[in-house]
């Protein structure tokens, strides 16, 4: 919404400078609540499509338990709780510096380590929240695969390492604005004329978690006992 006082002049009258000014003024106080506006829905949209990212939490846990032994089910909860928790502080620390640390190159991120300088224009807290909740569920997807065959400590190691550097080295490639397959680029041909458009995470989330289940399955072989 753009007001030019000069142009409101010649149809209130030539002594109709102030009010020209005034009407600009107020209409220039509109538009900027109109912007607050539509950021506090976007903003609240994002939190709210973050929670139910995070609920995924929960079915994931409920459906490790029904596949794995009863006196193992307070361990696959247990593992469930510290995707959360010990993700959370990998992804804080170091993943969303890779995944969308920007200037980088089309590899990897490396600017806002523990959000340090993040732009708030562009990549608020609610966005960091937002992109947490999907490194956590593609961590969620492997606790099940390697189920009953893994000790406490290993798993902590691999929770931090997937959702510290394995998948926002990932979600680069495809999310940021300076990933080699995104669709979002600017400089040089995008990846097949278009980029790699995956819009929900089928590829950047579940194809990395399932990937990672199916290694750790390979290598730790079928569980015992079953």
């Amino acid at each position: 919404m753009s007001c030019n006082a000069t142009d409101l002049s010649v149809l209130l009258g030539p002594n109709a400078t102030e009010a020209a000014n005034y009407i600009c003024g107020q209409l220039s106080v509109v538009d900027s609540k109109f912007i607050d506006t539509a950021f506090a829905i976007d903003t609240t949209y994002l939190l709210f499509s973050a929670y139910l990212v995070f609920s995924m939490q929960l079915g994931f846990a409920m459906l490790c338990a029904g596949s794995v032994r009863a006196k193992n089910t307070m361990n696959i909860m247990l593992t469930n709780v510290l995707d959360a928790a010990a993700g959370g502080l990998f992804y804080y620390l170091f993943g969303y510096a890779f995944a969308f640390g920007s200037p980088s190159n089309g590899f990897i991120g490396k600017h806002y380590f523990g959000l340090k300088d993040i732009p708030t224009a562009t990549a608020d807290y609610s966005n960091f929240l937002y992109q947490w909740a999907f490194a956590i569920a593609a961590a969620g997807i492997t606790s099940g695969s390697i189920a009953e065959r893994t000790q406490f400590v290993a798993y902590l190691i691999y929770s931090s390492f997937l959702t510290g550097f394995v998948y926002p080295v990932v979600s680069h490639w495809f999310w940021s604005v300076d990933g080699w397959a995104s669709p979002f680029r600017t400089d040089g041909d995008l990846l097949f004329r278009t980029g790699a458009i995956d819009f929900a995470g089928s590829g950047v989330v579940h194809m990395v978690g399932g990937i990672a289940g199916l290694w750790g399955a390979f290598i730790e072989g079928p569980r015992l006992g079953r």
